[in-house]
């Protein structure tokens, strides 16, 4: 297995440089570009529900495997490598992508207008995606090279290890299809016949205005069971806190006020739960995010500054040409600084996508400052903590300013200084997942440059097809609402307009604000609990659940000696690595059947849609139906994992 321990040495990978092996084919590349799409789709989907997205290059690899070495008999890891590296490009691209660009739909809808120019939706997600890959190539060296044994990468490195393992590619891969099967049958009988309603939700009785509710989905199972059961807790204290405290104080208070409170239009005692989490706690939630996002950028400046001499470091270091190793040739650094200054100049001077010449310097100065600090978090604590969002934010803040000092204000400004926190976003958010995508090459031999080469085709194939993705989700349902609420999005929309036009309720996001330095203070993680705060705790609830499960394993992992359960052929290492690929099908099979029934609701029959003329079940099983089905959901995932059969 990949062994990161001992910095400065020269490390031997799994596949010697001076052996070649099929890697940059045309069967990989196809692979590739389907993984790229099915997961940049359904990790668009799940990230509008829940404002999260899952890593797609274990899955991407488990399934490579299973295509090429169970099914085609072809033994290349380098070829299931680029695979990943391409399929995970494409949900990465997806995450930056959902995390800003569905505020214009929002505003749009809000003004009257059409939907955003598709062009440009594909121009951003290109133009950031692009400028991700080429702004990683200096950085190479500096970090995965250089830093070896330092920086873990620890979701590169775990991929390293699941491709290492790939004789055991078919029994994983028929994990993975086997959870996307059912996600995908149980999204479609709750969500396209509506046998049973998804959303199950109760009053307390007692205690007025407060309520318990759970969307009882596969993909929000997968999702809890992913990050386990501590993460998940804090994003359920977060709802609790808005559902159980908030919610009912503010109701019992506003049983003495008649008249409507700003943000609202209607009093406290018209609004009841919904309307109250929709005009007062979104705003605190918003705060309390906000907040958490900034202070990990404050948190990281010490290696922030020491990233950001290594990267221009890495950038004379570049120019001395390509390694002599196969393991050590990148992309030429000419076609890296020339395809930066294009793109750049493009922004400029162009109205390809609407940010002007002090919005494209913006965006070439913040874009390589926080790939440069997006590489060097992820080393450290993964993808999965990468501040992306408070990035964003801080870009958007010093954006919207600028533009506002200098006349580029109202609509056209605000489209403009989200269309540039929307490119860095992405361009973070790619740098990202480009280095933990060079960290597993690097452990099995991979040639850097082909990686380089699969993440620019990633990118192109999720960058071409986002924009359809999210015109179809908000022709569906629309951003905002409660199938999609689309939580980063209005977090960013908010942001910018409220520098803007300066609409924002202050008292309710510096409420947020100090809710989030009281749980800093305490110690604890501020982002999951602040987008538990954020979210419905219909959110909460079921990912708690997820959790759980993960956690009556991890109970049993400390139960044992450490040594024996970090062991590759640990029992219950693989019963853990067994529920992680199920839930990642779970999630991708509700995420594409997600997408198929958007479509589905914008295809006319006769006076009615597709859409309708299959909801025949009309929730014909009721609330109780939809928790009998859920609880069967949640014993098929403790069968793949609890109850999973491993050789002991």
């Amino acid at each position: 297995m990949a062994n990161t321990k001992n910095a400065g040495q020269e490390y031997k990978p799994f596949v010697p440089a001076d052996k070649v092996m099929p890697e940059f084919t045309g069967l990989a590349i196809v692979i590739g570009i389907f993984m790229a799409i099915v997961f940049g789709a359904a990790n668009a989907y799940i990230g509008l529900r829940v404002g999260m997205t899952i890593s797609a290059s274990i899955p991407a690899a488990v399934i490579s495997m299973g295509i090429i070495r169970g099914m085609l008999k072809r033994e290349s890891i380098l070829e299931n490598n680029l695979v990943q590296t391409i399929g995970s490009a494409g949900e990465s691209l997806a995450a930056g992508a959902i995390f800003t660009l569905p505020a214009l739909y929002v505003w749009a809808a809000e003004a009257g207008l059409e939907s955003p120019n598709m062009f440009r939706v594909l121009m951003v997600a290109l133009i950031g995606g692009v400028l991700g890959v080429f702004l990683m190539v200096p950085l190479r060296r500096a970090l995965i090279v250089n830093e070896h044994g330092v920086l873990p990468y620890p979701e590169g490195t775990a991929c390293a290890e699941v491709l290492e393992a790939g004789e055991e590619g078919g029994s994983k891969a028929r994990t993975v299809f086997v959870g996307l099967g059912i996600g995908a049958l149980y999204k479609f009988i709750a969500d396209g016949i509506k046998l049973f309603p998804g959303s199950l939700e109760w009053e307390i009785p007692g205690y007025n205005g407060a309520a318990i509710g759970a969307d009882a989905y596969p993909a929000l199972l997968g999702v809890g069971f992913i990050i386990g059961p501590r993460i998940s807790a804090y994003i359920l204290s977060g709802g609790v806190l808005g559902w159980i405290v908030l919610i009912p104080l503010i109701t019992h208070l506003g049983g003495f006020i008649s008249d409507p409170i700003y943000p609202a239009s209607a009093s406290i005692a018209e609004l009841g739960y919904w309307g109250i989490w929709d005009n007062y706690i979104r705003y605190v939630g918003a705060g309390a995010v906000a907040f958490g996002g900034i202070i990990a950028l404050i948190k990281n400046i010490p290696l922030i500054v020491t990233t950001f001499k290594e990267a221009l470091g890495g950038f004379s270091a570049g120019f001395e040409g390509e390694g002599a190793l196969r393991t050590d040739q990148d992309m030429s650094m000419k076609a890296v600084i020339i395809g930066v200054l294009v793109l750049v100049v493009l922004m400029m001077f162009t109205n390809v996508i609407p940010v002007g010449f002090s919005g494209a310097l913006i965006i070439a100065i913040f874009g390589f400052f926080f790939a440069t600090v997006s590489s060097r978090l992820v080393g450290l604590v993964g993808s999965s903590s990468n501040p992306v969002s408070g990035m964003t934010i801080a870009t958007l803040l010093v954006t919207s300013l600028i533009f506002k000092a200098i006349g580029f204000t109202g609509m056209p400004g605000m489209i403009g200084a989200l269309s540039v926190g929307a490119v860095v976003c992405i361009v973070a958010a790619i740098a990202g997942d480009t280095s933990q995508d060079l960290k597993t090459g690097f452990l099995v031999g991979a040639t850097p440059k082909y990686q380089q080469y699969g993440e620019f085709i990633g990118v192109i194939a999720s960058g071409l097809t986002i924009g359809l993705v999210l015109t179809l989700l908000n022709n569906a349902w629309g951003f905002g609402s409660a199938q999609i609420p689309a939580p980063q999005a209005t977090l960013m929309r908010l942001v910018v307009e409220g520098v803007m036009e300066g609409n924002l309720p202050w008292a309710l996001v510096f409420t947020g604000i100090g809710i989030g330095l009281a749980i800093e203070l305490l110690g604890l993680p501020v982002l999951p609990v602040a987008v538990g705060l954020y979210l419905p705790i219909h959110l909460s609830t079921p990912i708690m659940v997820g959790g759980l499960v993960r956690g009556i394993l991890e109970r049993r992992k400390n139960k044992n000696n450490e040594e024996d359960v970090e062991k590759k052929d640990s029992p219950i290492k693989r019963k853990i690595e067994g529920g992680v690929l199920y839930s990642s099908g779970l999630i991708a099979g509700e995420g594409l059947i997600g997408i198929l029934l958007a479509v589905f609701a914008i295809i006319p029959i006769g006076a009615k849609s597709l859409g309708e003329v299959l909801a025949f079940g009309k929730g014909a099983l009721g609330q109780i139906g939809g928790l009998i089905f859920f609880i069967a959901l949640i014993l098929t995932l403790a069968k793949s994992s609890i109850w999973r059969n491993v050789k002991e």
